[in-house]
């Protein structure tokens, strides 16, 4: 297996200690890795639907919630970001709940950068590897989306960055090639109002404005009236 090309991969640091941030940017910059930093759950949400974040490492004590519902809540809302929860709560029980709250790894603090760097990169060949079994590549019209990197590209090869959400939705909708699926399958994170908010429709604009870079990309995703949307191609998977 080739091992994951580690500057097309995104950190997601998530703490709302500066110096900690700052101090795992600089040691995963070392290792060749790309960070961003959010010092808080808002911040962290913005960060994973505007940039192709690929693991989050959260603390789990922030000033403006818990880090563990934070990752429950995004396991229910469908983001599948891969989670490393980095703590002081050393109990098992602590880590037998971070786990089962859709947490991919958890490391308590304090803890040797050389084996924080490990798991990252032993998180990113399993991902890899999974995608490899089930097929790295979905193309779709004159699109090609790398499903280990996020990266959607076209015929002559330009890569097209997609956010978390975007990645999510165009993967929802891959899955089910030529199929209605209702606003509240597309953006399940907000099922409860999606039939009311603008939410879905100025993600569904952006993608389509994306898609139609690429002659033959316009018109892929189809309005369905009164339902949602459906892709209007055939997808296959290598």
């Amino acid at each position: 297996m080739t091992p994951p090309d580690q500057s097309n991969q995104l950190v997601l640091i998530v703490d709302d200690d500066d110096d900690i941030r700052d101090l795992l940017s600089a040691q995963l910059g070392r290792a060749g890795f790309a960070t961003i930093g959010a010092a808080s759950l808002d911040e962290a949400r913005s960060a994973l639907d505007c940039h192709p974040v690929r693991v989050m490492l959260l603390d789990l004590s922030l000033a403006d919630g818990d880090g563990m519902a934070f990752c429950r809540d995004l396991r229910a809302e469908g983001y599948s970001v891969t989670i490393m929860m980095l703590t002081a709560r050393d109990r098992a029980a602590d880590r037998v709940e971070g786990l089962e709250g859709g947490a991919d790894d958890y490391l308590t603090k304090p803890f040797e950068p050389r084996e924080l760097i490990a798991r990252i990169r032993n998180l990113l060949r399993r991902g890899q590897h999974r995608d490899e079994l089930t097929g790295r590549f979905a193309s779709f019209g004159p699109w090609r989306l790398d499903l280990a990197r996020r990266r959607l590209s076209g015929p002559d090869e330009r890569v097209v960055i997609l956010s978390t959400t975007e990645f999510a939705i165009l993967r929802r909708l891959l899955e089910s090639p030529r199929l209605e699926l209702g606003r509240e399958e597309l953006l399940p994170e907000r099922k409860e109002t999606v039939w009311f908010d603008r939410s879905l429709d100025n993600r569904i604009a952006r993608l389509r404005a994306k898609l139609a870079r690429a002659e033959g990309g316009d018109g892929l995703i189809v309005t369905v009236r009164n339902k949602g949307f459906l892709l209007a191609c055939d997808v296959t998977y290598v």
